[in-house]
């Protein structure tokens, strides 16, 4: 059965932008359902990269001839794109990074440590990635905090009443995910935000499984820090943005030192370059950020709009079809939620359905998906995780409930 959204996006054309997906895995079709871990790259991204390696290779901004300034022209055409995207106020409020993880780094090591104190408190949920808890909790330990958490619903939800006991006057910092990786629950981010506010706290939205799926404003949502990595966004590795409010921003200490972040070196002092450039020390991902422009380019020209469209028809697809498995429970059902389905299977550990399932061609996430407290608060050890894109299509579902159904033969 065809999603019926292909009336809109023609998906076949789609998947001949993907030439990884061409190919077989153990003599089968490749079925890749692990977007939530990274998508896959189109074509033009691809071309992107090796374009600035084969055309214009040189580093930013300190050269005066033809290669750097071509060079320094792409990353600060980028700069703009990303500040466009996420129709941020100043385009000095986009601080390249070498992705989420290292964003939310960057405001826990620059922010909180120049402003928080023993007996602040910071708040992040049930359902954060390793990386929104761990920099937290190395604040904490250094700095006296006090860390607390959101609860969530069986359903998969946060506890919005909890989390509004949760904050006090000594909340300084609330740092939550925009869309579970594990669950695909989108949070109300809105409201968190403007409750913190509410307490003088500021607010770190972790985007990176939101930032593919859902329209993004971060003036709209009044978020004073935004973190995303390109990978999700069917660009490059190994790079990723901070967005943070302009007067925050100017009022923390850089995150790093060397080159690029400076005005004056002297032995005796130092002066820090002005934002974007003070939190971008160093030579950075140069054809990575080049390359990202071509990624938010190729989703603006399929519409975000058509690509949630298409994969919420494959997520509700996916869950009616994955309801009807005698012996498979899927954990996560929020109300709102992003194209992720997580599930286990009674009897079987979700590592030896990944391998059965990798043996048919389909590539899954399996394990705690780096969410241990989330599986602890779900009383399992992981899960089995298929999670779409545009490229994937209705067939490869079926393909996903034969592949479970030949598991549960094999193991039970």
């Amino acid at each position: 059965m065809e999603s019926a959204i292909e009336t809109t996006l023609d998906i076949q054309q789609i998947r001949r932008d993907f030439p990884i997906l061409d190919q077989q895995v153990n003599g089968r079709p490749l079925v890749y359902l692990d977007n939530a871990a990274t998508n896959q790259k189109p074509i033009s991204v691809i071309n992107a990269l090796t374009g600035y390696y084969e055309g214009y290779n040189a580093n930013i901004h300190r050269g005066i001839h033809h290669l750097a300034e071509k060079a320094t022209a792409a990353f600060e055409a980028s700069r703009r794109a990303m500040q466009e995207f996420l129709n941020a106020k100043h385009w000095q409020e986009i601080i390249f990074t070498y992705g989420t993880t290292d964003g939310i780094n960057l405001v826990a090591q620059s922010y909180g440590r120049h402003f928080l104190k023993d007996g602040d408190e910071i708040i992040i949920s049930t359902m954060e990635h390793h990386s929104n808890i761990v920099p937290w909790q190395m604040l904490c330990e250094e700095k006296g905090c006090i860390l607390k958490v959101i609860p969530i619903n069986d359903e998969g939800e946060l506890l919005i009443d909890e989390y509004e006991k949760l904050l006090t006057e000594r909340t300084k910092i609330v740092s939550c995910v925009h869309v579970s990786n594990s669950l695909g629950t989108i949070n109300p981010v809105k409201t968190i935000i403007d409750k913190a506010h509410e307490v003088g706290a500021v607010v770190l939205i972790d985007g990176a499984q939101a930032s593919s799926h859902l329209e993004l404003d971060v003036q709209a949502l009044d978020a004073d820090f935004y973190v995303l990595s390109a990978h999700k966004l069917y660009g490059p590795t190994g790079m990723g943005v901070l967005y943070g409010k302009k007067e925050i921003l100017d009022s923390m200490p850089p995150y790093r030192g060397g080159g690029e972040m400076i005005k004056e070196v002297t032995f005796a002092k130092t002066t820090y370059s002005d934002l974007p450039y003070k939190f971008e020390a160093g030579t950075p991902n140069i054809a990575d950020v080049v390359a990202v422009k071509t990624a938010l380019e190729y989703m603006a020209g399929l519409g975000k709009e058509n690509i949630a469209a298409h994969e919420n028809d494959l997520l509700q697809y996916a869950t009616e079809q994955l309801s009807e498995l005698d012996g498979l429970r899927i954990i996560g059902r929020a109300k709102h939620k992003i194209g992720v389905v997580s599930f286990v299977l009674d009897g079987i550990h979700h590592q030896d359905t990944g391998v059965i399932l990798d043996q048919q061609g389909i590539a899954v996430r399996t394990g705690h998906h780096c969410t241990q407290p989330l599986m602890q608060r779900f009383g399992i050890a992981g899960t089995t995780r298929a999670s779409f894109a545009v490229y994937n299509t209705r067939d490869e579902i079926d393909r996903l409930v034969q592949g479970i159904r030949r598991v549960q033969k094999m193991m039970l």
